[in-house]
């Protein structure tokens, strides 16, 4: 695939979609389509069918870097299961750790007494997760949801800020809590991704947006559970 329209073609082949079926969605004439295979995908579509099938603009483009923005969304071969550790439902060794559950109060983390998440020592250690720098926050929407769902308790380490591409984050915007995959945009945007992608667009925040608007990241997510709201019946 040596051009940005070779690839637009394969993303409909794997999508099963015809050109005249995308031609159609995307409001266009079939013969733009047939242009954008020939000549490329113009600059100014590319964001747009990045975000649509998911996959980084800058591999649409230029075919460098990783594909996909999110990598839990794509199929891939089974792998043979992983002997038990810590952070698996086995019964845990060794001592265990009592996350702070905090919450964002006129724009700060505060500790809320008497409530924590605990868990194994080991699998922070695994994740080279600093015991200081774990707190416990709750899910705040349901933009993540399958996923993660609404009101499950999020580990987070606060000593882990840099991004990376895919990885979920608890986010301070505007004085609240937001959770969010996150990738690097086009000229140093920020990029912020909903599981629940079908209600949520993706947003994204240049350097002096996030300035303005107190867009900050908090933390890295490495740990969530939830239970279920009620029995089947």
């Amino acid at each position: 695939m040596k051009t940005s329209g070779d690839r637009l073609k394969a993303l409909l082949d794997e999508c099963g979609l015809t050109p005249a079926d995308f031609a159609a969605q995307r409001r266009v004439s079939s013969q733009h389509v047939n242009n954008w295979f020939k000549r490329g995908v113009p600059l100014a579509r590319l964001d747009a069918l990045a975000d649509l099938f998911c996959v980084h603009r800058r591999w649409l483009r230029s075919g460098e870097g990783p594909k996909y923005t999110h990598p839990i969304l794509r199929m891939a071969p089974p792998q043979p299961l992983p002997e038990l550790s810590p952070t698996s439902l086995s019964p845990p060794q060794g001592s265990m750790l009592q996350l702070p559950y905090q919450v964002l109060h006129e724009g700060e983390l505060v500790t809320v007494d008497n409530h924590h998440l605990t868990l194994p020592a080991e699998a922070l250690r695994t994740l080279s997760v600093p015991e200081e720098s774990a707190i416990c926050v709750v899910m705040p929407h349901s933009n993540m949801a399958p996923w993660i769902p609404r009101d499950a308790a999020l580990a987070v380490d606060l000593s882990q800020t840099e991004v990376f591409d895919g990885e979920t984050y608890a986010l301070r915007h505007n004085g609240h809590l937001r959770v969010h995959s996150l990738s690097h945009g086009h000229n140093r945007t920020l990029c912020l991704h909903s599981h629940n992608n079908g209600n949520y667009a993706v947003e994204r925040y240049t350097p002096a947006q996030c300035l303005t608007q107190g867009l900050e990241i908090l933390g890295w997510v490495f740990h969530w559970s939830h239970f279920r709201q009620r029995r089947p019946s």
